[in-house]
């Protein structure tokens, strides 16, 4: 059995949590934040939208069934630290390569256990989300508690952190896919090839031009982290798109669509995370439950004439689904390939794919 050093989080308002340090041991600090989902810790944990981010799990016991090869929705993690309540130190599960504590060690990574989780929820609900800091000494804890500052969270680079470095390509069908890589999950891109496209993902920041220079069948803009007012350069390449090319927006790809299309964006005071969200779809009248990792929506009262919402929140009605009225471009603020999840929102990329087909008959029926 391993033993733990004891360990401390603090808060940006001042408060502190006595637990165990797990993993690599390091002090970290970063925007805490928290999770619903009672499964998929894995698929939370390389989820690039998460950057620069310590995770809360609301659920009270974390890495029972270990880490296997296949859950990974990025090659490495890009979370700032995790808190549990409960850690399981030996994992039950057919696939389990390595214990999470192992896992954090081999990716740098700190974690802090004997957390009340239930507790430090509540003070995020009720304050929103805010920067903290995981410390291993007394003496680190002191030193922040006389300037707590410190712990003030302002990372603004986060897509640049997570975007793939160069563009690449997974064969799949006849007909390509563009991804716009805000810190895209492998899931959407796995999704894309199970209906028969090929896909090539690209730089966030890859020029207009560049992406429809490879005559793509559809651009789909990815998820990611951050606030979509730090990458309105993704905003502009959008807007250059619009009307030439099928595109769909996920999550921040959601996000950054409408500001392309001259809405506003406001971020929420604790976000949506976790895989039981429930939305309603406005045009069939279906209540699903959904899959959420974000901080940021989109401000309906500067929703423009061109532009219906498609789906809603069912907990805060905040806005879950955009399109446009004329333009084949739509988008949604949750995780339609569902990892983890329910598979709910699964129909959305077929969706897509009508509306790709629709608009190449379209084309060719004007030429």
């Amino acid at each position: 059995m391993e033993k733990y050093q004891k360990g401390y989080l603090m808060l940006e308002d001042g408060t502190v949590f006595t637990g165990q340090i797990f993993g690599n041991g390091e002090s970290v600090c970063g925007e805490v934040i928290f999770t619903t989902s009672m499964t998929g810790y894995q698929e939370i944990m390389t989820d690039p939208s998460f950057c620069g981010q310590i995770v809360t799990f609301t659920y009270p016991l974390i890495g029972n069934y270990g880490i296997n090869r296949d859950d990974f929705e990025a090659i490495n993690p890009s979370l700032a630290g995790i808190i549990v309540s409960e850690l399981c130190e030996e994992p039950s599960n057919w696939r389990s390569k390595v214990t999470l504590t192992q896992y954090l060690k081999y990716n740098n990574l700190t974690g802090i256990k004997g957390i009340d989780t239930r507790m430090l929820t509540k003070i995020l609900r009720e304050k929103g989300t805010m920067g903290g800091m995981i410390v291993s000494s007394e003496q680190e804890l002191e030193e922040l508690q006389a300037n707590p500052s410190k712990l003030q969270f302002t990372m603004t680079t986060q897509v640049a952190q997570v975007t793939t470095a160069k563009p690449y390509f997974i064969p799949g069908g006849k007909e390509t896919i563009v991804v716009i890589d805000c810190g895209a999950k492998r899931n959407i891109m796995e999704s894309l090839v199970r209906l028969g496209y090929s896909v090539l993902v690209v730089p966030a920041f890859t020029r207009w031009q560049e992406i429809l220079a490879h005559e793509p069948a559809g651009v789909l803009v990815s998820n990611g982290p951050g606030n979509p007012q730090n990458v309105m350069q993704v905003a502009e390449t959008i807007n250059n798109i619009l009307g030439k090319v099928p595109l769909m927006g996920v999550c921040l790809g959601h996000q950054l669509l409408g500001l392309a299309l001259g809405m506003e964006t406001y971020k929420l005071p604790f976000g949506h995370r976790g895989a039981n969200h429930p939305v309603k779809d406005l045009m069939s009248g279906k209540v699903m439950i959904t899959s959420q990792n974000h901080g940021y929506v989109l401000e309906q009262k500067t929703l423009p004439r061109q532009v219906e919402i498609t789906h809603k929140s069912l907990n805060d009605n905040t806005i879950e689904g955009i399109r446009h009225k004329n333009l084949p471009a739509f988008s949604v603020q949750f995780h339609p390939e569902a990892a983890p999840g329910p598979d709910d929102a699964a129909y959305l990329y077929e969706q897509f794919d009508q509306l790709i087909v629709q608009f190449d008959a379209g084309r060719k029926g004007g030429v």
